[in-house]
């Protein structure tokens, strides 16, 4: 009789997981909880990066080394495909905007790819935990900023290293990496979402990210005619509706050339990546309270 009751104790607590109708939680509630768990988000991500590796002297290392190598691979194809350089600072310019816009496109990708697998990958905290779901792809950003850190510092280097001036106009560059940051996120939102209702986005994303590459301008430089861009066979449209086009563009004339963009790239560059923000976080919190229901 006493193990009878002792089991109703145990046993009469029962959770049901059903779906919840999409909608915004109270958005002021949701920011209190979000600031408030914010060391959670920093410890998820120091997690992750103890799982890859990064906190220890050669995976940092790594973390130069595989983007500064496919520099080199883009260079090398970039010279082969134009038929070489004309002098040997032409050279020099190509291979530092190259190197300088691949770095922060890794940072880019690097919220995106594992921004997107965040939710799906954190089933189980999902199911156990109360806490704004907001927090895993923030997580995930958070991680990708600080393998972007090493690639900043070589990014100087080789700018040093090839003789290259350093420009007064570099301390306004943090605006075009802050679109990105903000772009990025929007976009890890986003496919987060979506991966939750179609597990085989995380595979799509990887040949997105690789498209979304070639057509921005890193293995080629923002200002080129649109004539010479046809001989490369990108595009005109592509100038217009890629988002990375004037933030790449922005982030390299400033570091690279020390030339202040113009206000279109302004314009462009802050509204794709404010609008980006906004629908992503929007989108993601109205499907978050059926996330469990669906993992």
């Amino acid at each position: 009789m006493n193990a009878t009751r002792l089991d109703e104790e145990f046993t009469s607590s029962v959770h049901v997981y059903e779906p919840h109708r999409a909608g915004l939680p109270r958005l002021r509630p949701y920011f209190k909880a979000l600031w408030q768990r914010r060391p959670f988000a920093s410890e998820m991500s120091k997690a992750s990066i103890r799982a890859d590796n990064v906190n220890t002297f050669f995976g940092q290392i790594w973390l130069v080394i595989n983007p500064l190598l496919l520099a080199c691979v883009y260079f090398l194809l970039v010279m082969i495909i134009r038929g070489g350089a004309s002098s040997f600072e032409e050279g020099i310019a190509r291979f530092t905007h190259l190197s300088t816009a691949l770095f922060l496109f890794f940072f880019f990708s690097g919220c995106v790819r594992q921004g997107a697998s965040s939710v799906v990958g954190g089933g189980k905290l999902l199911l156990n935990m109360s806490f704004p779901r907001l927090l895993l792809p923030l997580a995930e950003v958070r991680t990708a900023f600080i393998k972007f850190l090493p690639t900043l510092v070589i990014t100087f280097v080789i700018l040093l290293g090839f003789g290259r001036p350093l420009h007064w106009q570099t301390v306004i560059a943090p605006a075009f990496f802050l679109m990105v940051l903000l772009f990025g996120t929007g976009m890890a939102m986003i496919f987060a979402t979506m991966q939750v209702y179609f597990r085989d986005i995380g595979n799509f994303l990887q040949y997105m990210v690789r498209m979304w590459l070639y057509l921005s301008p890193i293995l080629w430089f923002p200002d080129m005619p649109l004539s010479q861009l046809r001989s490369l066979g990108i595009p005109e449209w592509i100038v217009h509706i890629n988002p990375l086009y004037s933030m790449l563009g922005g982030w390299t004339d400033l570091i690279v050339r020390g030339q202040i963009p113009e206000a279109a790239w302004w314009i462009a560059g802050s509204s794709w990546a404010v609008v980006a923000f906004i629908v992503g976080s929007l989108f993601f919190m109205s499907r978050e309270r059926e996330f469990a229901v669906r993992l």
